[in-house]
């Protein structure tokens, strides 16, 4: 009697193994998203309290060295900065989780018309950065692992071991001198974007604080991208493909570089966790009118509710991007969708 699989019919039950593939990824969600409430809720906590332990408070930070004491009491009351710190912590979350995170203390406006227009240019460099870094840095990495100890290879690793080692502050000013000072003088050496229009319809103030990006991930994509195909190419399963006679490209394509995604879609996560933080120097030297810049501005005007808001914001991005990391790399690790 033949022991082979057959394919099960309409009435048959599902096999364990396939039950288990989709059933692995709804339960991973579900703890990723509760364990991501619970960050954010304890972010919220620690920023709030970070920004109640500073000197003085926002009252005195508007009034500045003209507020005299009955002043500063009378818009303390008008503020509610008179009540419990715990009173304060849930008129504050409720205003975040109701769309309202409060009023500017320098612009006298709401927070959210403030920060948004800084959230979509900050998207627009950080999604461009990426899409373009990690292009390069996956075909070069398979690329070098294709030639391995070739000129290639060695040419390429080289590089991104001196790139790795430079700053990305040190990497915007040599590209500004290059190619806005010194140099060529063909792009503009900072971001100068109008209030009103988007960032997108002045392409070349874009170019230097993307390059910027792009140069100081590429290495770490790079380099695991390497890593991972020529691990991937000394495998077991590739040899088998390699005598069955397959071609070059379907080895590399088809066999090798699926079984190397992994680690490289956590490296990406890592790089667009690095890329959020990142882009507060790339914005502060090239004055790009981004999240970063408004953080720094908001921090040297102590303008605590837009502080507030946009380390939320930044803390809300840390999670969802670690969330589809952990799916990503369950969709294409199939040893880990079926447990032994």
């Amino acid at each position: 009697m033949s022991l082979a699989a057959t394919p099960a019919s309409p009435g048959e039950a599902v096999p364990a193994p396939a039950r288990r593939a989709g059933g692995t990824l709804l339960p991973l969600l579900g703890r990723r998203l509760v364990a991501g409430v619970f960050t954010l809720f304890a972010v919220s906590v620690v920023v709030f309290a970070a920004t109640q332990v500073l000197p003085g408070n926002a009252a005195t930070a508007v009034l500045g060295q003209s507020g005299t004491p009955q002043r500063v009491a009378q818009l303390e009351a008008q503020m509610h900065l008179d009540r419990p710190a715990v009173a304060q912590y849930a008129s504050w979350i409720g205003g975040i989780l109701h769309g309202n995170p409060g009023t500017s203390l320098v612009a006298n406006q709401s927070v959210a018309s403030i920060v948004l227009p800084r959230v979509l240019a900050s998207a627009a460099l950080v999604l461009i950065a990426a899409v373009v870094g990690v292009g390069i840095g996956v075909v070069g990495g398979v690329l070098a692992a294709s030639r391995r100890s070739g000129l290639i290879d060695q040419s390429m690793s080289l590089g991104s071991l001196i790139v790795t080692a430079m700053p990305e502050f040190v990497v915007a000013l040599l590209l500004v001198v290059l190619f806005s000072t010194t140099v060529l003088r063909v792009l503009p050496a900072v971001s100068v974007i109008t209030p009103g229009r988007s960032v997108l319809d002045s392409p070349a103030e874009l170019v230097l604080p993307i390059a910027t990006l792009v140069i100081v991930i590429v290495p770490y994509i790079f380099r695991m991208m390497r890593g991972a195909m020529l691990e991937a190419l000394e495998s077991d399963y590739v040899e088998m493909a390699r005598l069955k006679g397959l071609s070059v490209r379907r080895v590399l394509f088809v066999h090798a570089l699926p079984n190397a995604l992994a680690p490289v879609i956590q490296v990406i996560g890592l790089t667009l966790l690095y890329l959020a933080g990142g882009i507060v120097v790339v914005e502060f030297v090239f004055n790009y009118p981004g999240l970063g810049q408004g953080l720094v501005n908001a921090v040297t005007t102590r303008d605590i509710p837009a502080i507030q808001f946009l380390v939320l914001l930044l803390a809300a991005f840390y999670v969802f991007v670690n969330i589809v990391t952990d799916v990503l790399v369950l969709l294409v690790s199939p040893r880990r969708r079926y447990p032994r």
